[in-house]
């Protein structure tokens, strides 16, 4: 089985609980942190995950709505992309 890899971007203003929010889904769906970076610059949070799932079947496009769904609770925006999707989009 090969894992599928996924970069996960969350960016907005920061408040209380947008970490654990967000890894809660990721527990969820069984999504593994691989690698984390975060910061806050003033009062904007901006944090970058590459996040690993190793089952076949796994639901991408639900994934991808319930950490929507997340972030528009927490007021942050909150997007997954399958990781091969983000290094062709961001290549030099």
């Amino acid at each position: 089985m090969v894992p599928s890899r996924f970069i996960i971007t969350v960016i907005g203003a920061d408040k209380v609980g947008i970490v654990a929010g967000v890894t809660r889904v990721m527990a969820d769906f069984s999504a593994n942190i691989v690698d984390i970076s975060q910061t806050i610059m003033e009062d904007l949070f901006t944090m970058i995950m590459l996040a690993e799932v190793k089952e076949d079947n796994f639901d991408l496009a639900a994934f991808q709505k319930t950490m929507s769904e997340k972030g528009h609770e927490l007021g942050v925006e909150v997007r997954v992309q399958h990781e091969d999707t983000f290094r062709f989009m961001h290549r030099i």
